[in-house]
């Protein structure tokens, strides 16, 4: 699976020079990747029962947000991502069904958190802009572009396993709510380790991209539209959280 994401994305990304060092990937700046995605530091670390997975970048993380474009068709979504070794099981989706990826998002032009009110308005359909998290399943799709990649997509008709926080969207993905922050140059999602099923070891990456809506509004629906920074730099997943160490 790791060799899936790596082919699926080859050419696509800006390749950062780095050591893999304990803590985490350590990645160099680059002048080619705007501040608030460049990757400096990708890590995951254990916190009581917690799962703590952070980027730090060279600029405010989530300081760039997609500029609206008033529809669901094309619309954009900014995001900071962590594709794991996990298998897609392990957070209720259907087993070995592609890359499972957290990810932090940003998107003003609808809203997936159908269970959440972010903003504490008593509207739980109007705060899709705001950063919250989601689980994601990625595919291969040769139709996505240079990136080769989308959420992977529900046929009509299909009944996969699902979690039970599915925003109800045609494709594998998920909308926890976890607890979040997205303050001066890090961008942070707290997982419960009882969540991910209390893995012993995972091996984990950072990417910032872009993602967009088709809009045809049909297969694929969500494609991986722009990578700006992947943190090993060829997508390896070199990183380890070991639950020993």
């Amino acid at each position: 699976m790791k060799r899936l994401l790596a082919l699926g994305l080859a050419g696509a990304f800006v390749a950062s020079a780095q050591a893999h060092e304990p803590g985490g990937i350590h990645s160099e700046k680059t002048a080619k990747v705007e501040a608030a995605f460049d990757l400096v530091h990708t890590r995951v670390s254990k916190d009581g029962g917690m799962l703590v997975f952070e980027q730090l970048v060279d600029a405010k993380a989530g300081s760039r947000m997609p500029s609206p474009k008033g529809s669901f068709a094309g619309a954009e979504v900014y995001s900071y991502v962590w594709p794991t070794s996990l298998d897609a099981g392990s957070v209720g989706f259907e087993a070995g069904s592609g890359i499972l990826a957290l990810a932090l998002t940003s998107h003003p032009d609808f809203d997936d958190t159908p269970q959440l009110d972010e903003n504490a308005d008593g509207k739980k359909d109007n705060d899709g802009g705001l950063w919250h998290s989601h689980w994601v399943v990625l595919t291969k799709d040769a139709t996505c572009g240079p990136s080769g990649l989308k959420v992977r997509d529900i046929p009509e008709g299909a009944k996969p396993k699902l979690p039970p926080t599915w925003p109800g969207a045609p494709i594998y993905i998920d909308s926890p709510g976890y607890d979040l922050s997205v303050k001066d140059d890090a961008a942070q999602i707290r997982v419960p380790l009882k969540a991910v099923g209390f893995p012993e070891t995972f091996n984990y990456d950072g990417v910032t991209a872009a993602l967009q809506v088709n809009a045809d509004l049909h297969d694929p629906l969500l494609c991986v539209s722009s990578v700006w920074d992947v943190a090993s730099g060829d997508l390896s997943l070199p990183a380890t959280w070991n639950a020993k160490d």
